[in-house]
């Protein structure tokens, strides 16, 4: 659903501020909520500043436990760290093994900010890893954690990441193939998700547009997001109908128009005056 990937500054610390703000924050080691922010600051401005990826490596592997007088979570920095490494494109790449090793870490947030980055940032090396943590399949990786609705694994972002990254080898269809019949809706839209980027083939699409209709409005918002993240240009008038906040039609639109323009998205192209007017009809 990549919903994980609009991380929220602690409330009361989003006051404007700058990039060298930002990055004198990060520095703060010793004040975990002002390095939260800034670490969701400068990914959510796309900072370019040749501090910026460093520092954000260095906020990577931090861990420490809940800070109750910051109100900050557990290794709440170094998740935002990763998030906001995912924004950064390029210059990021420079950390992905840091982000590799994050995948193992214990923290479930963690490996789950990880993979979303690794799949933001279409990171090659990460492929096996991630179809490495997905392989025991929904038995195991998919199973929920005792005590927690947490799954064993961060599957909805595994899957999502190798669908991103776009590798299409047979062992990584097999992988996320079972998940198809997970038993939460969520893990199955990712999984339909991450196989129509992959394979093109509209069966996948045509699950996704089916849960468009699911009583569940997490459901249907999930399937949105996914068909405008595979860009499947079919979907366009399903999307447009769906019962949802216009605002996440319009993004899943926008998804149509932007993935689906790239080489090898699944679906023939539709008029683009369509989804111009589809778009217009739903502000």
């Amino acid at each position: 659903m990549t919903g994980s990937g609009d991380f929220e500054p602690t409330p009361g610390s989003g006051d404007p501020i700058s990039e060298d703000e930002a990055l004198r924050r990060l520095r703060l080691t010793d004040d975990p909520s002002a390095q939260y922010y800034a670490a969701w600051w400068l990914g959510r401005n796309r900072s370019t500043h040749p501090d910026t990826v460093p520092l954000l490596a260095q906020a990577l592997r931090q861990r420490r436990p809940r800070d109750i007088g910051a109100g900050v979570e557990e290794n709440a920095v170094a998740r935002n760290a990763a998030r906001a490494l995912g924004k950064l494109g390029g210059p990021a790449l420079a950390v992905v093994p840091d982000l590799l090793a994050t995948l193992e870490d214990d923290d479930h947030g963690l490996r789950e900010a990880a993979a979303r980055a690794l799949g933001e940032l279409r990171a090659i090396e990460a492929v096996e890893p991630l179809r490495r943590r997905l392989e025991s399949g929904p038995a195991r990786a998919g199973a929920q954690q005792p005590g927690t609705p947490r799954l064993m694994e961060p599957c909805e972002a595994l899957l999502e990441a190798l669908g991103d990254i776009g590798v299409a080898q047979p062992q990584v269809l097999a992988v996320i193939r079972p998940f198809v019949e997970h038993e939460r809706p969520l893990i199955r839209s990712a999984a339909c998700r991450a196989l129509l980027q992959l394979t093109g083939e509209e069966v996948w699409g045509q699950q996704l547009v089916v849960m468009l209709q699911h009583q569940q409005l997490q459901v249907r918002r999930a399937a949105l997001m996914d068909l405008g993240a595979a860009g499947w240009r079919p979907a366009l008038e399903p999307i447009a109908a769906t019962l949802a906040e216009n605002s996440l039609k319009l993004i899943a639109l926008r998804g149509l128009a932007e993935n689906g323009a790239s080489e090898g998205s699944a679906g023939p192209a539709p008029d683009t005056v369509a989804v111009l007017e589809a778009m217009d009809a739903l502000l």
